[in-house]
């Protein structure tokens, strides 16, 4: 006969389950759960006990909650502080729940009864459920599990196994998930199963437990025994007069007499050598001490390179290292003339600025080779610790000197060519501002007495050559810029990088890949094919790239197909490199309304923007896409403003901007682009638009606009003016303001382009309306 169906208030537990005979309380903050409690408590004080599968959900429905939990009676409700309710309850039956009848303002559940009538086991199976389970919880009890003396011998005197297993799941101190695991369980011989593998588990851990303690044990005792050793050894060295720490402090001082350096430098060593032969050898202070008089024995402090006064050789190692850089050489040069005149002078502190792949890094080389300097690099790429240049104070548990010292170390002398790669990526952080740090670094005038924490002792960096490099100068603090001379490295134009191809890059990939020479020969037409339509940079290490993927593909032709001789030109260039992977925008083919040409700098080199314009009948709206920065924008604003206020010369209607749209598109769209260089080609092709002129298709510009029509001088001249050229564009309008940089240009770059000088609007206007 089935059971009926019970309807009673439910509770949702969180992280709790409850099992028949276990006599419990548990506070409730919930509403829900205390009107439950208030209508268990009007009726006839039983309450169905459920767990809730997430203990984070704060209002459970049928679905959240197990299907099966407990009928318990409510033994006493006591109200607590800050609206608790803390409940005593009596687990009574296992129930499933069947679904809630409601669940505001609290829960109602149906449930029925589930079935516990004992199977008819074989007393011999009772009989081994039994002695087996008490052996177990013997075993668990032995290994320290965490169940009171008294109640284990409660427990072991039950004869009867289902109430043996009973007793023992209530008081095992259990995880909710397998006290509810063990509710699920009807069957005896579930509950069984489910008690044996959790109590065997228990046993597991605990051995496992006392295994690790044990051997923790003997790992002390270990070091205690290593400890008395040591002293013993000490002792006894002592009494032989084989005291090792007296003959390192004798081979230091030994080193300390042979040093070049002050007078204060070595009575600071061996102050510090004396310090270190009465300290234990055991003592952590002992290591510290080896380490800070390590470190002053291998700074070079008044060691210095003799320079080379050789300017033509010199001269001679500059040109063959790279090509074109010619103010970096010069000014090279002007320091070793400098030198040579008055045997001294002080080295200039140089900072080269310019785009990735331009040979700031290795120019450095070049330099050290010329002047026969020692060559040292430190990368301040991500460095936002000042203790990485000034060092860590040597109380402090691995402290170290900061990357200047150590660069001294490496170097050996004093006046080493030190190269700061990438300080433009330098941060700061709580730790201190990296950038602040080197400003006693790079200060020809403090730099003599430079301090690293760790040293404690004043270094003199006055005869060190510093060259830095840098991506952007608007990412070096003005502070800092302010100690250095700033050395512009712009893009290199084709010609430039076909001769660096030639004289340098193929040879060195020949060389690095194998092949002898004679055995690949690029053509001129395929160097410029790569060039143009491989890469897109201001450098040349893409380029080389490509150079060693030729070199590569050459080098299997030789082995594999046994050839003599490998000819790389123009037409067979894609089997090498496969498909052109840039196609320059060219200058279109005519002449159209609404379309204009801009110049852009980015730090691969110049590119052209074509902006173009549309009219629409509208509201007078003003729309700009193409992703466009700030700047731009405002520019694009501008250029409106000032359309509008010289609509009449143009034979504008003020009607007009209410009655129509204006949009203003740059293609590439997921491409950003801001500056204010694109000013008065924005306001062309909107003025194109608007009178339905068309715009020279020949022609482009760059410059910044102002509202009442100046055009404003810009920057990055020359890599615009070479995408200009790379377009085929015959005229470029340039602000007039930048007549000296035209005038600083080569005439490789300005040759076969007429530059015209423009001040205002209406001078663009002329130039620009076909």
């Amino acid at each position: 006969m089935s059971e009926p169906i019970n309807v009673l208030p439910a509770l949702a537990l969180r992280g709790t389950t409850i099992l028949p005979g276990m006599i419990i309380h548990f506070d409730v903050s919930r509403e829900r759960s205390k009107k439950a409690i208030e209508a268990a408590m009007f009726q006839d004080q039983k309450i169905f006990l459920v767990t809730q599968k997430d203990p984070q959900i704060e209002d459970p429905g049928f679905v959240q909650l197990f299907q099966v939990g407990t009928i318990a009676y409510i033994k006493q409700v006591v109200k607590l502080p800050d609206n608790l309710l803390r409940v005593l309850v009596e687990g009574k039956r296992r129930a499933e729940l069947l679904g809630l009848e409601q669940e505001t303002p609290y829960l109602r559940a149906e449930t029925v009864l589930v079935n516990e009538e004992e199977e008819e086991l074989p007393q011999a199976m009772l009989e081994a459920m039994y002695r087996s389970i008490r052996e177990l919880f013997h075993t668990y009890c032995a290994k320290g599990g965490k169940i009171g003396k008294e109640l284990a011998a409660q427990i072991m005197n039950i004869e009867k196994a289902p109430e043996l297993i009973d007793q023992i799941v209530i008081n095992l101190p259990l995880s909710w998930q397998s006290k509810q695991k063990l509710l699920e369980a009807a069957r005896l011989t579930d509950r069984y199963e489910l008690l044996g593998a959790i109590l065997s588990n228990e046993i597991n851990v605990l051995d496992i437990s006392h295994d690790l303690q044990q051997k923790l044990k003997k790992r002390v005792d270990k070091n205690q025994r290593e400890y008395i050793l040591r002293e013993q050894l000490k002792l006894i060295r002592e009494e032989l007069g084989e005291d090792n720490t007296a003959d390192e402090a004798e081979e230091f001082r030994r080193k300390a007499k042979e040093l070049t350096a002050s007078q204060e430098v070595k009575d600071r060593i061996f102050k510090e050598i004396g310090r270190f032969k009465i300290t234990s050898t055991n003592a952590a202070e002992s290591s510290i001490l080896r380490g800070y008089i390590e470190t002053l024995l291998s700074l070079p402090w008044d060691k210095c390179s003799e320079d080379s006064e050789d300017l033509k050789a010199a001269w001679k190692i500059l040109e063959e290292g790279h090509y074109g850089l010619k103010d970096v050489k010069e000014r090279i040069m002007e320091f070793l003339s400098v030198r040579k005149l008055t045997h001294k002078g002080k080295s200039p502190i140089l900072c080269l600025v310019g785009p990735p792949g331009t040979g700031k890094t290795s120019i450095a080389k070049s330099v050290a080779e010329a002047t026969g300097k020692r060559y040292v690099r430190i990368c301040l790429g991500g460095v936002k610790d000042e203790a990485e240049i000034r060092g860590h104070r040597k109380t402090y548990v691995g402290a170290m000197p900061g990357r200047i010292t150590v660069a001294l170390q490496q170097a050996k002398v004093a006046n080493p060519l030190m190269l700061l790669d990438e300080i433009d990526k330098t941060s700061s952080d709580y730790k201190g501002d990296t950038s602040s740090a080197l400003l006693e670094v790079l200060d020809p005038e403090q730099n003599s007495h430079f301090n690293d924490h760790y040293v404690e002792l004043p270094q003199d960096l006055s005869e060190v050559l510093f060259i830095a490099t840098a991506n952007d100068i608007q990412g070096i603090p003005r502070p800092l810029l302010d100690r250095m001379e700033i050395i512009e490295i712009s893009g290199y134009t084709e010609n430039e990088k076909e001769h660096i191809a030639k004289e340098h890059l193929i040879p060195k990939q020949m060389e690095a890949n194998g092949i002898e020479k004679g055995k690949l020969s690029i053509q001129g037409g395929a160097l410029r094919k790569i060039i143009n339509n491989y890469t897109k940079e201001a450098g040349v290490r893409n380029l080389e790239r490509l150079i060693s993927q030729i070199c590569r593909k050459t080098a299997r032709l030789i082995m594999e197909d046994g050839k003599e001789k490998v000819t790389v030109t123009g037409k067979n260039l894609e089997s090498f490199l496969g498909q052109e992977k840039y196609n320059y925008l060219m200058a279109n083919k005519k002449d159209e309304v609404g379309i204009a040409r801009g110049l852009a700098w980015t730090q691969v080199g110049g590119d052209t923007l074509q902006i173009e314009v549309n009219i629409m009948p509208g509201k007078g709206e003003f729309v700009l896409t193409g992703q466009l920065g700030d700047v731009m924008k405002e520019s694009a604003t501008a250029g409106i403003s000032y359309i509008r206020s010289v609509a009449a010369r143009y034979g504008i209607n003020q009607e007009f901007f209410q009655e129509n749209d204006i949009h203003v598109h740059i293609p590439e769209g997921a491409v950003p682009k801001d500056g204010p260089s694109a000013g008065i080609t924005m306001a062309t092709a909107m003025l194109s638009a608007i009178i339905d002129k068309p715009v020279r298709a020949d022609l482009a510009m760059t410059g910044e606009i102002t509202l009442r029509g100046r055009v404003l001088p810009i920057g990055g001249l020359k890599e615009k003016l070479l995408a200009a050229k790379y377009a085929k564009i015959k005229e470029v309008l340039v602000p007039k303001s930048n007549k000296p940089d035209i005038k600083e240009l080569d005439e490789e770059i300005t040759d076969g382009l007429k530059i015209t000088f423009v001040e205002n609007m209406n001078e663009v206007l002329e130039r620009a309306l076909a």
